[in-house]
């Protein structure tokens, strides 16, 4: 049997070198070919679409027309993302006379002017100038209910189907993302040729699911046959650092990224870590709206033995109905918090969940709700407010004596924010961007109240309706005059400085 030389050995190496080579660079050839073939597709497709939006300046006008897209497929959603996305329109459209604002929205069967409407209503916000939709018809790619499994990569490769027909449909000079699908950024850059910026809400993945996945503890997103198999928690956490890796690749292709928390930074400069690009832009709130409402410190129940039966003392929530948001432990909390109280004085509470339902998934979340209010016996004591007007709104939180939320590692929590404007005392979740930015101490004294689990909410509530009007005026007064932070000024202000490098260079 004959044997290689050296000289035949290293001739043999050098081939297959050269061949990878060869094979390499044919695929890099062809994937700029193919690059620039679809550039030129897309370009030409949305060519005539919406010519107004680029008509010849206006004699003596000197700056043309600059088109800024903002995918949101859920504009006419309601919550806290809604309100950073017309906000946003709003700071461009008062700063730059040449800019023209392009929606892309999935929403079904609603017109331009009832989304207009909606925002208006909800978060008392109008537009200087008009703005143009751009109607998805693909918006169920993105939908989670259509990925039983793996529905990180499901949504996320819907996101590029949905992002593709947005591309088809129209090519603006600048491409914004504000409502967290990063996979569509590279489709805008690199076919479209834009300038790409984006808001991150809440990291698509982040090094906390991880931890959870690793330990084996179910949740929403971690179902408990997978949490207690060892087998399927190492496939399971196999697939998300996979995931994290792609997800990195895409949000990297952003030219500039804010985020709306120091949690959600820490963790987006971790995975595509652009740091130089990369700022904190806290979300608008509107605190001069609801600091309005004047603090009532009155809104105690004291002690058991309180005469006036007339008085009831709220407990309110607000929040989209979504799992995340964990409505089921404010309703278990509640429940264990009752069970402390004597019968003949539970009726001084009640507990209100406000929210806006985006969906049927989201309605029939509602329904689980009612049920496991009705299964817990207080379903005489909880109240549902869906989809309310932003007067309603301020009408619910005026009556508030605390305000509720329980979201594990909220990226952010508006909500919270506009409760501690309102005047009521926030019980808010101990991680994320609650624990870090939001409920902490403000000039040396407490801002409100973190709990993690049934019993520390209860003890919590407990410990709020047993404040003294003193102690209440403390929390209630610092907590206001710490959320300025927050103000939409504030966010006008942030947003503008950074997506002015976008202007730049069209």
């Amino acid at each position: 049997m004959s044997s290689f030389t050296n000289d035949q050995v290293i001739n043999l190496l050098v081939l297959a070198a050269l061949c990878a080579s060869a094979i390499l660079t044919a695929f890099l050839i062809t994937l700029i070919v193919v690059v620039f073939c679809l550039r030129w597709y897309v370009r030409r497709r949305s060519k005539d679409a919406l010519p107004h939006l680029r008509a010849v300046p206006k004699k003596g006008q000197d700056i043309r027309p600059v088109v800024v897209g903002f995918f949101h497929p859920y504009c006419n959603a309601g919550g806290g993302g809604e309100r950073v996305l017309w906000t946003g329109i709003r700071a461009l459209q008062t700063r730059y006379n040449f800019v023209r604002c392009v929606i892309y929205t999935g929403d079904p069967y609603v017109s331009g002017e009832e989304i207009l409407r909606k925002a208006r209503q909800r978060f008392n916000i109008s537009l200087p100038q008009p703005v143009e939709f751009v109607f998805l018809k693909r918006r169920r790619w993105v939908e989670a209910s259509m990925y039983p499994y793996f529905t990180l990569l499901g949504q996320s490769i819907g996101s590029l189907v949905l992002g593709w027909e947005a591309l088809n449909c129209y090519l603006p000079d600048i491409f914004v993302d504000t409502m967290g699908y990063a996979f569509t950024l590279p489709l805008f850059r690199y076919l479209g040729g834009c300038q790409v910026g984006c808001y991150v809400h809440y990291p698509t993945i982040s090094t906390d699911m991880l931890s959870r996945v690793g330990g084996k503890t179910a949740s929403y997103n971690n179902a408990s046959f997978i949490s207690n198999s060892r087998i399927l928690s190492t496939v399971k956490l196999f697939y998300y650092y996979l995931f994290a890796l792609m997800y990195g690749l895409v949000g990297s292709c952003s030219q500039v990224v804010m985020v709306n928390s120091t949690w959600t930074y820490g963790h987006i400069l971790s995975l595509w870590r652009k740091k130089e690009q990369t700022s904190i832009v806290y979300p608008p709130c509107d605190t001069k709206a609801f600091m309005e409402i004047p603090i009532k410190l009155g809104r105690v129940a004291g002690n058991d033995d309180d005469d006036d039966d007339d008085n009831v003392y709220s407990i309110v929530s607000v929040g989209q109905f979504r799992p995340e948001k964990d409505h089921p432990l404010q309703l278990r909390s509640f429940h264990e918090f009752l069970k402390h109280k004597m019968l003949k004085d539970r009726h001084k509470y009640k507990l209100v969940l406000v929210g806006s339902c985006r969906n049927q998934e989201d309605s029939d979340r509602v329904t689980a709700l009612k049920e496991l209010a009705t299964q817990l016996e207080i379903q005489s004591y909880v109240e549902f407010a869906l989809n309310v007007s932003f007067e309603k709104l301020k009408q619910y939180l005026a009556e508030a004596s605390i305000g509720l939320h329980s979201m594990w590692n909220e990226h952010f929590g508006i909500g919270i924010v506009e409760c501690m404007a309102s005047g009521s005392i926030i019980l808010a979740h101990d991680s994320g961007g609650p624990k870090m930015d939001i409920v902490i101490e403000w000039e040396g004294k407490p801002t409100g109240f973190l709990a993690s689990d049934e019993k520390s909410y209860a003890d919590a509530m407990e410990t709020i309706f047993s404040l003294s009007p003193e102690e209440r005026s403390v929390i209630c007064h610092n907590a206001r005059h710490s959320i300025s932070r927050f103000s939409e000024k504030a966010f006008e202000n942030g947003f503008l400085q950074c997506t002015e490098p976008l202007f730049m260079n069209v």
